[in-house]
């Protein structure tokens, strides 16, 4: 039922959407929201968000967050990884394009950079190396 490491990599690196889950306060449980993502097998997951988000202000000061996906067909299967966040950078344009063309079709992607570059302000990408994982296929269940 547990994934192998080639197949949770993969199954992340698929466009789901993520519950990135951060703690925020101590007197809470964690900020948990969705969120689009980004992996390659190897190497960093990264997120896209606006500076002064609640997420984002989580996440630098409690140095981590997780992120869980799943889905319920053919099968059952979700993975879920930890780590810290490694790195921060300023947003770009291919940044942004690079998120959008993962989640929308291909004719309204540029659409969609438009208005989040005049609409939604400005954004920064956070990176987390992924150190702990839990995965599980639950097979026909």
């Amino acid at each position: 039922m547990t994934l192998s490491l080639r197949e949770r990599e993969h199954f992340l690196a698929e466009p789901h959407i993520g519950a990135l889950s951060v703690m925020e306060r101590p007197d809470r449980a964690p900020l948990t929201v969705p969120i689009w993502y980004h992996y390659t097998p190897g190497g960093e997951l990264w997120v896209r968000t606006g500076p002064d988000s609640r997420k984002a202000r989580a996440m630098r000061s409690a140095g981590r967050f997780s992120l869980m996906v799943q889905r319920t067909e053919p099968t059952v299967r979700y993975v879920s990884v930890e780590g810290p966040v490694t790195r921060t950078a300023p947003d770009s344009r291919q940044r942004s394009w690079e998120m959008a063309e993962r989640y929308l079709p291909p004719d309204k992607v540029a659409e969609f950079v438009a208005y989040e570059q005049t609409q939604l302000g400005e954004h920064i990408a956070l990176y987390m190396q992924p150190e702990h994982w839990v995965s599980a296929d639950l097979g026909a269940f």
